[in-house]
């Protein structure tokens, strides 16, 4: 490989050095390796090898201009891959190519510092991606290797030893842990960000849409991503009353459902409930949307703050869900919905667009020719699901430009939404009120920590049609074709020749079963005391201490951090305080010699005990006898034996001190 054009054949670190920050570097960067072009991370990589090879074979670093063309080829590659060169993934993609770019200049003393605190910043990037256990142990190890280098960067001529530099990094990192500790526990906490961040920042949007079209859901069965965990405190409802309710679709278009209220928004809740409710609590995972899950059909006095029920039942958060939130609710599974509906929303749910799927509005219209009524007509198209040759699949034909029609009489093949939408569209064809609700059904029961996993592949799809006297009741149309998927779980209601993802299987050994649910209990445990600890949880632990209010935690933190620092700051005034000798000899030498270090005449540090006896007695000819005489007895007690000196040796030495002092006083 050529070498680049060069400005300067300095280097500050040594070579080892230089390769463990390398490595260190790497390390680092190694996460964002999945999330950047693949472009990127071959150039990063290139950029990495070259620097090792270039201490190795003492290359010069790039000029000025090769730098320049090279930093505007990484913000060019960027804007290429992201359409922009900020916010969360085009600007930690950025800030990762220029870290990299850094080393072709890292020369002097300020570049590796400035490397070196930037990749302490790198560390921190990763947590806009993912704040996992394993995420947090990954860069605790990574802050101990940087904050290694550090060391090893501050330390003239030869590397240390690696192992010296990893410990003192490592004890270094834990030092600190206690502080980090006391400010989490004690800061403020407040809802949502401290700063604004960029509109693609937080999460991953996954999960449910605001929309809904044939094939949506099925992809999200092979999606094995949490949505929320679950603990039910007292009654655990049964798998077929488990409806987790999220979206309400309004508006058809022939193929795509949409939520689309408009006005209807705006219509008072009608709700009335009965029975016993059931309570739980619920770690909702961020899916950056509004809707908050909750079971069929929320209790009006039990909502999260901030949150709201709209007419047609879905429980929204009053800002979208970017963070893990924790919230407790109670449920009603006995409940009407809206049981008087008005006219606008009467004619809402029943449009349809007229020239779309003609051939399920004819069945529709038959259906109702033959004088049946509303809830006869429900029963009729559930019961043509439950025997004809219909097929419930995770592997649904492509459909056609009408696919209510080309499911319905042509493929039979479908998922969940395929059932939700034809089933939908009858109804409305028929003209009975009827939307689409999309949500979650079901959940798998964690063994150790009792609690419920719901995941993104429990994703599913109902129908709810309005019923004179009843009002909005759910009909799930895929209950008539495969009614395992309600009553157990997903697996059950495929066919032979189809099979979950390994990852969404669930048995086997005992043994494994038990260590994934330990697993994921700690991944609760984690979720719930750390990443959810808001301002809700921080109150309640708090009020246990007797803290309540702004003004008692910003007192205690401010006890708290000051303790802390007086800790920190009186061990570190020990270390650096010299020690006490071990020697009764040498402590009685040094405290004999203190009233002559305050007269001006101090022992050098490499001088011995006979050249400053010397050294007193040319400057003190009257001290010269008692001073002689005191090191003569310090080298007596200190040197003539290989054990400690005995009590008389020892009563000398002292006694020649205390005459010194009688000595000095007359003086």
């Amino acid at each position: 490989m050529a070498a680049l054009p060069a400005t300067t054949a300095r280097t500050y670190l040594h070579s080892t050095s230089l390769l463990r920050l390398l490595a260190v570097m790497l390390l680092v960067l190694a996460p964002h390796f999945a999330r950047l072009p693949w472009g990127e991370t071959v150039a990063i990589l290139a950029v990495l090898a070259w620097r090792a090879l270039a201490a190795r074979r003492r290359w010069r670093m790039p000029g000025k201009l090769v730098r320049g063309a090279l930093t505007l080829a990484a913000f060019a590659g960027v804007y290429w891959s992201y359409g922009r060169i900020n916010g969360q993934h085009a600007g930690v993609a950025l800030l990762v190519v220029m870290a990299a770019l850094k080393l072709t200049e890292m020369d002097q003393r300020r570049d590796v510092m400035v490397t070196v605190f930037l990749m302490y910043f790198l560390c921190v990037t990763h947590f806009l991606f993912s704040q996992e256990i394993w995420t947090v142990l990954y860069l605790f190890a990574a802050a101990v290797s940087v904050t290694a280098i550090l060391i090893e960067a501050n330390h003239a001529g030869e590397p240390l030893p690696l192992r010296l530099t990893l410990r003192r990094g490592g004890s270094l990192v834990l030092q600190s842990v206690p502080l980090m500790l006391l400010m989490f526990v004690l800061f403020p906490r407040v809802p949502g960000p401290l700063w604004g961040l960029p509109s693609d920042a937080g999460a991953e949007r996954s999960g449910l849409s605001d929309r809904m079209s044939p094939g949506d859901i099925a992809s999200l069965i092979l999606n094995d991503e949490l949505a929320f965990r679950v603990r039910f405190e007292g009654r655990v409802p049964e798998p077929r009353e488990r409806y987790w309710r999220g979206p309400v679709f309004w508006d058809f278009d022939g193929r795509e459902w949409s939520e689309g209220l408009g006005a209807l928004s705006q219509e008072p809740l009608q709700l009335e409930v009965g029975g016993e409710p059931l309570a739980y609590e619920v770690v909702l995972e961020p899916h950056r949307a509004l809707w908050l899950l909750a079971l069929e059909m929320p209790d009006v006095s039990s909502l999260p703050a901030g949150a709201r029920l709209t007419q047609d039942g879905r429980l929204l958060a009053r800002n979208a869900v970017r963070e893990r939130q924790l919230y407790r609710m109670r449920s009603y599974l006995d409940f009407r919905l809206q049981p008087e509906l008005s006219e606008r929303a009467r004619r809402y749910a029943t449009r349809l667009p007229p020239q779309r799927n003609p051939r399920a509005q004819a069945l529709a219209a038959q259906w109702r020719a033959q004088g049946l009524d509303d809830a006869a007509i429900v029963e009729a198209a559930l019961r043509m699901f439950r025997e004809q040759d219909f097929f419930y699949t995770l592997k649904p034909p492509l459909l056609g430009q009408d696919p209510v029609d080309d499911f319905l009489f042509n493929t039979r093949r479908g998922f969940c939404e395929h059932y939700a939408s034809a089933f939908t569209t009858l109804m409305r064809a028929a003209g009975i009120p009827a939307r689409v609700v999309t949500g979650y059904q079901g959940g798998e029961r964690n063994g150790v920590g009792g609690y419920y996993l719901v995941r993104q592949s429990d994703a599913h799809a109902w129908s709810e049609v309005w019923l004179a006297g009843t009002g909005w009741q759910r009909v799930d149309p895929t209950a008539a074709v495969a009614p395992n998927r309600i009553e157990q779980n997903l697996a059950s209601a495929l066919s032979l020749d189809e099979s979950l993802p390994l990852g969404l299987r669930r048995g086997g050994a005992d043994a494994w079963v038990r260590l994934q649910d330990s697993w994921d209990y700690a991944n609760a445990q984690w979720n719930r005391w750390v990443l959810a600890y808001g301002p809700e949880l921080q109150e309640q632990l708090l009020s246990r201490f007797g803290l309540s209010g702004w003004r008692d935690l910003m007192l205690s933190l401010t006890i708290g951090l000051a303790l802390a620092l007086s800790l920190f700051g009186a061990l570190a005034l020990r270390r650096a305080m010299p020690l006490r000798p071990s020697d009764p000899a040498l402590r009685a030498w040094r405290r004999a010699l203190r009233p002559l270090a305050r007269a001006g005449l101090e022992q050098r540090p490499a001088e011995g005990a006979t050249a400053f006896a010397a050294r007193v007695a040319a400057q003190r000819p009257e001290l010269a006898a008692v001073v002689a005489e005191l090191a003569r007895r310090y080298q007596q007690a200190r040197y003539d034996g290989m054990e400690p000196a005995d009590r008389e040796t020892l009563a000398g030495l002292r006694a020649a001190g205390l005459d010194l002092r009688r000595e000095l006083r007359k003086r």
